[in-house]
């Protein structure tokens, strides 16, 4: 697991310890760098996790094949609606599944989406130009049918072309091909959303910005959705998470995510806190006021619990290693509850979870 499975102030004694209830197998933890990509690093760890449940391999995958694939997809989007739509970097869970579906997984040691000799991502400059070109493009009276060949101009004059076959252990693979050799099938998995303003136990396209290729969601009250998702990783299934990191309760610094309970804010990380208790009505109230956004996507690989009997979700983040834990936090309930925005897993994973 963790370096160390303590959260404390300063050099006192530990405020907060924690005992493992499940530890599943993923990789190392990466950085994203200067890129808004974290859900491609998120849903490619989560889909490393799977690779190794499934075959027994444990592999790292290009989280920037998953890019590559996806950003001339959110341009055609852009331009059927006349510039009208979100383009950015940002996407969500199941678009990695559908480059996985659309093209396939390889692995990161043959398409990194980097230059030679660059260690760091920073896609500052590809997303801009990215925007400009695509910005001009929608302005036109008569959009050229050299549009595509303009954007994945771009996208390989900055993360190179994605290639079409490759050798791993002595073996020719195609993307398709090393994807099905780790036993993953895009279409197994599914993602779960928990908000009032549309029927519970219904499917509905989640109204987020990032959520460009239009995903449907299964609804499901929040209690139900954080039991499917706690006896999931119980059962050896990891889960990618999508949720609002902006409280200031998540603190990678502190390796951890709490929602503090009125007047706590102020003892945040200086002393063990009260956390506030989340209903159904007070998560769709975040959501309805913004004040619980789509901000940011990790991965779930484990369960814990505090010295006080409290339960964690373990995430895996993708800011690099740099806090107490190597780059993993401690995410309480009550702040999984009030500011997941949503879940992918394996179906599988969801077989009796439902039941009260």
């Amino acid at each position: 697991m963790a370096p160390s499975a303590h959260a404390q102030k300063g050099d006192q004694a530990p405020l907060y310890t924690f005992k493992t209830l499940a530890d599943l197998t993923a990789t190392s933890v990466k950085d994203q760098c200067r890129t808004g990509t974290c859900w491609s690093f998120s849903t490619t760890s989560f889909l490393e996790s799977e690779a190794a449940r499934i075959s027994g391999e444990l592999v790292d995958l290009s989280e920037m094949a998953s890019v590559r694939y996806t950003y001339p997809l959110k341009a055609e989007m852009y331009l059927r609606h006349h510039g009208l739509h979100q383009f950015g970097p940002g996407s969500l869970c199941h678009d990695v599944l559908n480059a996985a579906a659309g093209y396939g997984l390889v692995p990161e040691s043959e398409y990194t989406g980097l230059d030679a000799g660059e260690t760091e991502f920073n896609h500052g400059e590809l997303d801009a130009v990215l925007a400009a070109a695509v910005k001009a493009m929608s302005e036109q009276k008569v959009l050229s049918d050299d549009w595509r060949d303009a954007v994945g101009g771009i996208c390989n004059a900055y993360l190179g072309e994605l290639p079409s076959s490759f050798e791993v252990k002595g073996k020719t693979y195609t993307p398709e091909s090393f994807r099905d050799e780790l036993g993953i099938v895009p279409s197994e998995y599914v993602s779960l959303t928990s908000f009032s303003h549309h029927e519970f136990g219904e499917t509905f396209v989640l109204e987020v910005p990032d959520n460009f290729s239009r995903g449907a969601y299964l609804n499901l009250p929040i209690e139900d959705m954080t039991r499917v998702v706690r006896k999931a990783v119980m059962d050896g299934y990891t889960v990618a998470w999508d949720a609002d990191v902006s409280e200031k309760g998540f603190s990678f610094r502190n390796g951890m995510a709490l929602m503090p309970a009125e007047g706590e804010e102020a003892n945040l990380f200086q002393e063990v806190i009260q956390e506030a208790k989340v209903s159904q009505a007070s998560r769709q109230e975040g959501f309805e006021n913004h004040t619980t956004t789509d901000d940011h996507l990790m991965h779930i690989v484990g369960l814990a619990q505090d010295q006080n009997g409290s339960e964690y979700f373990v995430i895996k983040n993708s800011w690099g290693e740099g806090n107490p834990y190597g780059g993993r936090q401690y995410i309480s309930m009550a702040y999984f509850k009030a500011k997941t925005i949503a879940v992918t897993l394996h179906r599988d994973a969801m077989k009796g979870s439902r039941k009260r």
